[in-house]
């Protein structure tokens, strides 16, 4: 019982496939939980609609070309450190290359956060029920709030190795190191040398973090976002603040 509920309190955050297995993993029982009256059977077809919802949402929006690139809410900016080297670059003439090594440090990201759903999903089947409890009753950023503390040591490890990857795939490593050195053969400026890599990673985590708060606040907030009985149901309870 207490499993099911967890999994109603994140029911806007995960994919379809993932979540149906952690279903099929709790008892059969034809029971229903507490006061809500919800059967094993109505959350399991009522699931997919709620899940596709959230996936397209989050997850999906974020890896699709421009995810991170053309959405201003989590569009990964240079670090301060290479500021000044962007503003160089754009004044000996090569905007081209600034904005290119801009470009791809975006598309790192994009690929890095299609490792991101199984980590969420193994963090619900690890929460208490006093973990859900306060999720579900409290405020309107709890469940993002639970999940970056239990997933972002996961998630670094997970999207780093990816990140560094994804540089060679999509060429922003001989971008940036073309960046570095023509900046650096600048007469008088202070040679700089980043993390890129690091940073990006850092980045991608808080645009995934950003966007599940939205859709959190969504749900909670706004009645019409409950697209389903079931949604609505255990909604409710956090409306009238009891479980």
């Amino acid at each position: 019982m207490k499993k099911r509920i967890l999994l109603l309190a994140f029911i806007p955050f995960f994919g379809c496939a993932e979540m149906q297995q952690v279903i099929e993993q709790l008892p059969q029982t034809q029971g229903t939980l507490g006061q809500m009256g919800i059967g094993q059977a109505e959350i399991s077809s009522g699931l997919k609609e709620a899940l596709n919802k959230g996936i397209e949402k989050q997850v999906v929006k974020l890896t699709a070309a421009d995810g991170f690139y053309k959405n201003e809410m989590v569009k990964i900016l240079l670090p301060e450190e290479l500021k000044k080297v962007d503003k160089t670059l754009r004044d000996i003439g090569m905007s081209k290359l600034a904005d290119e090594g801009l470009k791809v440090m975006n598309r790192a990201a994009e690929d890095a956060v299609k490792q991101a759903t199984p980590i969420f999903v193994d963090a619900v089947k690890g929460m208490s029920f006093t973990d859900a409890k306060n999720i579900l009753l409290g405020n309107e950023r709890s469940a993002t709030t639970y999940l970056e503390s239990s997933t972002s040591t996961a998630l670094y490890s997970k999207f780093n190795p990816v990140i560094k990857q994804s540089f060679s795939k999509v060429g922003a490593d001989k971008v940036w190191s073309t960046i570095i050195t023509k900046y650096n053969s600048v007469p008088l400026v202070k040679k700089v040398n980043p993390d890129l890599t690091d940073y990006t990673t850092n980045k991608a985590m808080e645009g995934v973090f950003k966007m599940i708060a939205v859709e959190e606040k969504d749900i909670r907030t706004n009645l019409s976002s409950r697209s389903t009985d079931l949604l609505k149901k255990v909604f409710a309870l956090q409306d009238k603040k009891q479980i």
